[in-house]
C-alpha cells in the first residue's frame, strides 16, 4: 500500500495524466476514476511482485506510453532506477514532466526505439501492452543483465505466445494478479535466460 507521501504523488501524477492528456492523447481512458482502476492499481498490483524478485537496481519500462508502469514503479519504490523508453517524443517529455514536478530522482524518460536504446544493462524488464512475448525478448534481450530476468504485464496466460517463445528463454513463473475494482484476468509473465543461452552463462564466469 502506498504511504501517504507516495498517495499525494500518485494523486498528482494522475492530475498530469489526465492535463496533458487533453492535449496529446497519451491513454484512451479519460475518466479520472477510470485512471485510478486501470492504469493506478492495474500497476501498483506488480510493485510487490516486482519487489520479491528485485528489491533494488535498475528497471526499465518498455513502451512507457504515459509512464505506465514506470511513474507507479519509482514513486512506490526509490532503490529503483526506472528508465521509461517510448518511440513518441512527447510521451517520453509527459515523463520528464513528471519526474520533474514529482521530484522523482530515480524516474528518466527515452525517446527512442528500444532495439536502438544504448543503456546500462538493466536487472529487470518490465512492458504493458506493448509486444507478444517473442518480441519483447528479442528486442530488449540485448538490454538485460545476465542474471536478469523480464515481467511482462498480461491478461490472461498467454498460453500461444509462452509457445511461441524460442528454446533460450525460460518462463519460469506466470503469477496471477488481482486487481481491486477490476473485473477482468490480469497476470505478470516471470522469464529468463535459459541456462544455456550465451547471456546467462556469462552469469557463472568470474
Amino acid at each position: 500500500m502506498p504511504t501517504p507521501e507516495q498517495g499525494a504523488q500518485l494523486e498528482a501524477y494522475l492530475a498530469l495524466l489526465q492535463r496533458w492528456n487533453a492535449t496529446y492523447n497519451l491513454t484512451s481512458v479519460r475518466d479520472a476514476e477510470a485512471m485510478r482502476v486501470q492504469h493506478l492499481a492495474d500497476c501498483l498490483a506488480v510493485v510487490e511482485p516486482l519487489r520479491r524478485v528485485c528489491p533494488a537496481g535498475r528497471v526499465l519500462d518498455v513502451g512507457s506510453g504515459g509512464g505506465l508502469p514506470g511513474v507507479v514503479l519509482a514513486v512506490m519504490n526509490p532503490a529503483w532506477t526506472v528508465v521509461c523508453v517510448d518511440t513518441v517524443g512527447k510521451k517520453a517529455a509527459f515523463v520528464r514532466q513528471v519526474a520533474a514536478e514529482l521530484g522523482l530522482a530515480n524516474l528518466h524518460a527515452e525517446h527512442s526505439r528500444v532495439e536502438s536504446l544504448r543503456a546500462p544493462a538493466f536487472d529487470v524488464v518490465t512492458a504493458r501492452a506493448f509486444a507478444s512475448l517473442a518480441d519483447i525478448a528479442r528486442l530488449t534481450g540485448g538490454l538485460l543483465s545476465p542474471a536478469g530476468c523480464w515481467m511482462a504485464m498480461k491478461g490472461q496466460r498467454p498460453a500461444d505466445e509462452i509457445a511461441a517463445l524460442p528454446p533460450d528463454i525460460d518462463v519460469f513463473h506466470v503469477e496471477p494478479l488481482t486487481i481491486p475494482g477490476l473485473d477482468a484476468q490480469r497476470c505478470l509473465v516471470w522469464m529468463r535466460y535459459a541456462p544455456d543461452h550465451p547471456r546467462a552463462s556469462a552469469t557463472a564466469s568470474p
